[in-house]
């Protein structure tokens, strides 16, 4: 038997071997990982803001609006009156109620949160809340609180609330106990009325009851870094009921808009924030 053809093949395999484990293990050239950061918004570096009208959307002229938020393209609204409160889905360019729940009639509806799939509804004066399925409206639970229930919103860990004094708590979302408190100062002096609330950009949006302002709150120590003058946003309206003042903030922070209502207005304003001279 001839040997010579088989050995004069595995020195060709050797090679061929070599030069295949040469290329698994010759190193990749460096992969350059480009982070995309989040430009910081023109209307920060202001601290007198008014508005511009960018679009209007209908709303319930019925809704006295506690509490509002953008929910997957939806609003969410928290309603209150005694009889009258609720919280509901609603179809962001024609009005239209998707998903509604009515509370009972001792319950006066206020301040809605959305965190972790789940929505966060405060009462006024019964120092209860409710948990609701965010997609479904379906009850979860109730918890409770000390004091009046006003704004909420969440900063994407604890839940913020007022409550009409100068006074924000920040409440762990589980036990709801409450982790710290703030009290907002504009220069220097105590703000209270605190109502609807919205964390936006790293601060915290606040009407002020029976105000046309917005006040820009930082979040670690309650100053006061900014004021958004709304004077006449809703002017054309008749304004049937002294009540029925600016109340609701919501944002969409993956497009970054913003929008803005009162209770019982008939329309939503998405509004752009431009400094004021």
């Amino acid at each position: 038997m001839n040997l010579f053809p088989a050995m004069k093949v595995l020195p060709c395999l050797f090679l061929l071997l070599a030069v295949s484990c040469q290329k698994k293990t010759q190193a990749l050239p460096p992969v350059t990982v480009v982070t995309e950061q989040r430009a910081e918004p023109d209307w920060r570096k202001h601290a007198l803001l008014t508005y511009e009208v960018v679009k209007e959307f209908p709303h319930d002229p019925t809704a006295f609006s506690q509490g509002l938020l953008m929910s997957q393209g939806q609003w969410v609204e928290s309603t209150g009156g005694n009889g009258a409160t609720s919280i509901r889905r609603v179809e962001k360019d024609t009005g239209r109620v998707l998903l509604k729940k009515d509370l009972a009639n001792d319950f006066f509806g206020e301040g809605v949160a959305e965190l972790n799939g789940k929505l966060y509804q405060l009462t006024w004066q019964n120092q209860q809340g409710f948990v609701y399925d965010a997609k479904t409206l379906q009850w979860q639970k109730n918890f409770a609180y000390q004091g009046e229930g006003w704004g909420l919103t969440t900063d994407g860990k604890s839940l913020i609330m007022s409550n009409g004094s100068e006074r924000l708590r920040f409440l762990d979302p589980t036990t709801f106990r409450v982790q710290r408190e703030v009290t907002v100062r504009r220069e220097g002096k105590p703000v209270t009325q605190l109502n609807e609330l919205e964390f936006i950009e790293g601060e915290i949006f606040a009407n002020v009851w029976h105000s046309e302002e917005i006040l820009r709150i930082n979040p670690a120590d309650g100053t006061v870094v900014g004021v958004i003058d709304l004077t006449g946003i809703d002017a054309a309206s008749p304004r049937r009921d002294p009540e029925f003042v600016l109340n609701g903030i919501a944002y969409d922070a993956d497009k970054r808009e913003l929008f803005v209502t009162g209770k019982c207005w008939p329309k939503i304003y998405q509004i752009r924030l431009v400094e004021k001279k």
